[in-house]
């Protein structure tokens, strides 16, 4: 896990994840529009969050073009605006999860198709069991997040667990770092994929409830969720090196 000599550079290295956050988001098709987000706390001012500019593509967006956001919804620093959305969601899970320093959301599409069986992940494979007993599900719709009030309620339904499934909406994963947090949902997106396509096979076999409880504790911990995400950083960087300018 990185360390850092200062404030200064703790932020940079927190931006830098969060471009190559949204990066990979378009890389992998995670874009719907101006949906998704992805916010991730400040290191100093521990109740601003770092966000995406409204509607502008998960493939363009820089380092200099993240946006600080305090906790009244103002923008801090930057020059576009913020999804409404963003904020009533993500103000609400900072608020809730002092543990929390980045939050991922975005409607991809075996996240929402999942989302609408309004039930969670069932540990059939050694990826998922990542969420196995740590992930909930918000067994609500009500339109767009914009009041805070909703912010709340999903924050609530979250509870200590690092994902929330939001039903007929998407999916919503957490993290103590920005690498954890995009992981989480990467790879949570990838078992709503798995689940459906061996529901549509036919009958599930899951995994033995003790072996599923132990691999979540292999691979479901802060630190494999850190470690997953470092060869998808080293890609995109290499690959599309523009994101850190």
């Amino acid at each position: 896990m990185p360390s850092f000599d200062s404030v200064e550079a703790q932020r940079l290295h927190i931006k830098q994840r969060l471009a190559a956050g949204f990066r990979l988001f378009g890389k992998f098709g995670f874009s719907e529009g101006v949906a998704g987000h992805i916010t991730a706390r400040d290191p100093e001012l521990t109740d601003h969050f770092w966000v995406n500019p409204f509607a502008m593509p998960f493939q363009h967006i820089r380092v200099s073009d993240l946006i600080l956001c305090n906790a009244e919804g103002e923008i801090v620093e930057g020059d576009w605006d913020i999804n409404k959305a963003a904020f009533a969601i993500h103000s609400q899970v900072h608020a809730a999860r002092p543990d929390v320093m980045a939050a991922a959301h975005a409607h991809s599409v075996h996240g929402k198709a999942f989302s609408a069986l309004g039930q969670l992940l069932q540990p059939i494979t050694q990826d998922v069991c990542a969420f196995h007993g740590d992930h909930a599900l918000f067994d609500d719709y009500t339109g767009v997040v914009l009041d805070l009030e909703e912010g709340k309620r999903i924050a609530h339904a979250l509870g200590d667990h690092k994902a929330v499934i939001l039903r007929n909406h998407g999916l919503l994963t957490v993290g103590q770092s920005v690498d954890e947090a995009v992981w989480w949902f990467i790879t949570m997106e990838r078992s709503c994929q798995a689940q459906l396509l061996a529901q549509a096979a036919g009958p599930l076999v899951p995994i033995e409830p003790e072996m599923a409880e132990l691999t979540s504790r292999q691979v479901g911990s802060h630190v494999a969720g850190w470690l997953s995400f470092q060869p998808l950083y080293d890609v995109i960087v290499r690959e599309q090196p523009d994101l850190l300018d």
